[in-house]
């Protein structure tokens, strides 16, 4: 049975995304809430939470001992599956622009900075449910076809230097991306565990994703 490390670094989301994990995973997978860098580097996947801001999750991924090398080790090193949640998709960026410039894990190129929308209804936090739209072919994303409707909660948003890198794309007052992939990694700015039968699709998908 694998194993997928639920990365514990005092996310706000944290057992949210653990009842959803166990729930997608239905005994196929054992979910490790953790931030043993051991437990991690030889995790079969990753998943890394995240809810606030960039550079106080990116602080605290950091204040953990270990960690952040482990997870570059199992998923650069190893070739791991991983998938990014919210903030902890945008983590994957270069930098971050809120509260000033932060350096992110730099695993996809680009930059998060706060949206902007040119329709006044168009209301930033960007709050509740919305469709998804140009939905990649990735194994990961295979039922979240165009038109699924996720739910989301952020002020912020990654835009990848590559376009190629964009996995689905989202229109509030304007299109940012609402997912990414390169390779074994993948991140979603909606919240799986909060999107119902389409978010538990989502990790279903994933943990049965071979990048």
């Amino acid at each position: 049975m694998q194993n997928v490390a639920l990365i514990n670094y005092g996310s706000g989301n944290l057992r949210s995304a653990e009842k959803a994990l166990v729930k997608a995973a239905d005994g196929r997978a054992r979910i490790l809430v953790t931030d043993d860098p051991a437990t991690v580097a030889a995790a079969d996947r990753l998943v890394l939470p995240g809810v606030g801001a960039f550079a106080a999750c990116m602080a605290a991924l950091q204040a953990r001992p270990g960690l952040v090398g482990a997870m570059t080790e199992a998923v650069q090193g190893r070739g791991a599956p991983f998938l990014g949640v919210c903030v902890g998709m945008q983590l994957l960026a270069t930098r971050g622009l809120e509260f000033g410039e932060t350096a992110g894990l730099d695993w996809i190129q680009g930059e998060v900075r706060k949206l902007e929308t040119n329709d006044a209804s168009a209301k930033v936090p960007h709050m509740g449910w919305n469709t998804l739209a140009g939905v990649s072919d990735l194994p990961a994303l295979a039922d979240l076809k165009d038109g699924r409707a996720v739910y989301f909660t952020h002020s912020f948003a990654i835009w990848p230097r590559d376009e190629a890198d964009v996995a689905a794309w989202v229109e509030h007052g304007g299109r940012f991306p609402a997912a990414v992939a390169r390779g074994n990694v993948a991140g979603v700015q909606f919240h799986p565990e909060k999107s119902q039968d389409a978010g538990l699709s989502l990790l279903a998908r994933f943990l049965e994703w071979r990048p």
